[in-house]
């Protein structure tokens, strides 16, 4: 039998909320760091929708009526909480074995995150991922999402264009990236936002777990 030819050559993924299972923390962190500043404590769906942004721009949304000039204090409280408890949290199940199937499938796998290239690493160590991903960018590396020069970095590194990658993301952050760049994108609906306001930005795809998107993946990608 002929193996399908692929549709996409090059996957990249968000980190937080769609390969790692970090949602709740990165909230409850958010949230104690703006405690311990005594700025109003952002709800969970505040706390959420920042997430995926990066960290100067996620803490302008989630702490808007702090000074600008302690944004540095409250981010330096954030990661204290963060690294805290990063040990507490893992992968989704199913994960590696998707990320495996795409390498074995010859797909180039990339990440793009709101995550500090410090704060990739240690994730990257702590899940065993380390050499796996082709390509990756954080937002202290580039602009942070939506703007699509992460993503566009990203396809200049590996030398594929728009049309033959696809960006999976479980923010409106991410999809709108993907619009921005001319790539196409797939929603998954089990991280940060409630996945009925990814129509707009017209995915492929929403998945609700990670068995599903690696269905779709294995039919579609």
């Amino acid at each position: 039998m002929t193996p399908r030819p692929r549709r996409y050559d090059l996957v990249v993924f968000d980190w937080d909320g769609t390969l790692f299972d970090s949602t709740a923390l990165i909230a409850r962190c958010i949230q104690s760091a703006c405690a311990d500043l005594g700025t109003p404590v952002p709800s969970d769906v505040d706390a959420r929708y920042v997430i995926g942004l990066g960290l100067v721009d996620a803490l302008q949304h989630a702490a808007p009526q702090l000074p600008r000039e302690r944004y540095r204090e409250l981010g330096e409280r954030y990661r204290q909480h963060y690294v805290a408890a990063q040990d507490q949290v893992m992968l989704f199940e199913g994960t590696r074995d998707m990320l495996e199937m795409l390498k074995a499938r010859n797909h180039l796998l990339g990440i793009a995150t709101g995550k500090t290239r410090r704060g990739l690493d240690d994730a990257l160590r702590i899940a065993g991922l380390e050499g796996l991903f082709d390509v990756t960018r954080t937002a202290d590396e580039t602009a942070s999402k939506p703007d699509p020069r992460m993503l566009r970095e990203l396809m200049q590194a590996v030398g594929v264009a728009p049309d033959r990658t696809l960006m999976v993301g479980d923010t409106t952050h991410d999809l709108q990236l993907a619009a921005n760049a001319g790539a196409h994108a797939i929603g998954v609906g089990y991280g940060a936002h409630a996945h009925d306001a990814f129509a707009a930005y017209d995915p492929r795809h929403v998945a609700h777990s990670v068995a599903e998107l690696r269905a779709w993946l294995e039919a579609h990608a």
